[in-house]
């Protein structure tokens, strides 16, 4: 893929991600996740590059990148075939929400672990009964007395939380009374793993990957009062903050979803003959595999300005440009795996070739961490300024 519009320091990274990204390659992924295990050399490898802490502070052990940089090593090791979803989760959400906004003994305690990959957080937001809709947020937490000194207890549930059982915490979003109104605002809570009351369920998935996903209980679960990440009247900034980055590393995620498949679809339609030649040569072939590269870089495209534009400290221009780059991604990536699954025929359903468990997979750029249907909505309201259904 073209990297004409990358600086020097950005094509260089790109380049040593790829470099390590072909060193595991699809093999040791689909070996982990046989194995039940987990992607630990590779995350490893990747932190002790400084690849996993790229866009976390300089004086926290960060790379002081930001989203341009850390978007391209998930995308450049997605591209290889072996994309590490927590990426997605614990830098880029957690970490990039403790650096804006955490205290200075949070930023102490959880940034460096992060940026070395020795420490990893996952986040809660989805509920059973609240969808992609942070406003029917029912997790809970009020204090165990007065005093800004005084706990707080978090009751609720959320769902499809990826990598709970490795995390050393989660940051979870709870609601919290106004004193003033009465009303709920988001707030964001760093949960210990092993918190009394915090009780997880692994979800039954088909869709095989090494990070599982699970479901939560928070039963009055008891933290301290340093728990609060940032001021408890600014958490709707603060969660949007997060959510940013999310969608720009899910858009990653897809695009290195799609380059991997459709790489292996042009290798097979330059080599495999049936009549006289290549069926490469074929534009029934061809078209579409063109059609998907352009897709691709389109999203790519978009990619790189939602990343800008929040590296440049522009929250509400890229809050538009990440949820059209997640768009565009998710359908592209599900587009170009379909089309290389297609061109290898029955080939596209073997083991040998690791196109088939993208099918599945695939569909995660277009469903999580919000639904393509939920991204209309905002840039039908938000950028349109058509009147809301809801």
């Amino acid at each position: 893929m073209s990297t004409v519009l990358e600086t020097e320091e950005h094509q260089a990274l790109r380049a040593a991600v790829a470099a390590l990204g072909k060193r595991y390659g699809r093999d040791y992924m689909t070996t982990v996740i046989r194995e039940g295990s987990h992607t630990d050399e590779l995350w490893a490898e990747a932190a002790k590059l400084g690849y996993l802490g790229v866009n976390l502070p300089e004086e926290y052990g960060g790379g002081g990148g930001g989203m341009a940089e850390l978007s391209i090593v998930l995308e450049e090791l997605g591209a290889a075939g072996s994309p590490l979803l927590m990426m997605i989760v614990s830098p880029a959400i957690c970490g990039t929400v403790i650096a804006r906004f955490g205290t200075d003994e949070q930023k102490q305690k959880w940034l460096p672990g992060l940026a070395d990959g020795s420490l990893t957080m996952a986040f809660g937001i989805t509920e059973p009964d609240a969808g992609s809709n942070s406003h029917r947020i029912t997790t809970t937490a009020r204090r165990d007395g007065t005093g800004p000194d005084a706990d707080w207890l978090l009751t609720g549930r959320k769902v499809f939380v990826s990598g709970v059982d490795i995390a050393d915490a989660t940051l979870i979003v709870g609601r919290t009374e106004d004193a003033r109104s009465g009303k709920l605002k988001p707030c964001l809570f760093i949960v210990p793993r092993e918190a009394p009351g915090f009780g997880r369920n692994q979800i039954d998935m088909e869709l095989h990957a090494p990070e599982k996903q699970f479901e939560l209980v928070l039963d009055d679960v008891r933290l301290p009062a340093d728990a609060l990440v940032g001021d408890e009247d600014a958490g709707l900034l603060q969660l949007f903050a997060g959510l940013n980055p999310e969608r720009i590393m899910t858009a990653a995620f897809g695009i290195g979803m799609g380059r991997f498949a459709l790489s292996k679809a042009v290798e097979y339609a330059r080599t495999r003959q049936v009549w006289k030649a290549p069926i490469g040569s074929h534009q029934a072939i061809a078209h579409p595999l063109a059609t998907a590269h352009i897709d691709l870089e389109l999203s790519r495209l978009m990619m790189q300005k939602a990343a800008r534009l929040y590296d440049d400290g522009d929250d509400v221009g890229a809050g538009e440009a990440a949820n059209m780059a997640k768009y565009a991604a998710g359908e592209a990536c599900v587009k170009a795996v379909d089309q290389a699954v297609h061109t290898l025929g029955g080939n596209g359903l073997t083991r040998e070739y690791g196109l088939a468990s993208l099918i599945t997979a695939s569909r995660v750029a277009r469903i999580a961490p919000v639904s393509r249907e939920m991204i209309l909505n905002y840039i039908s309201h938000q950028t349109l300024g058509l009147p809301k259904s809801y």
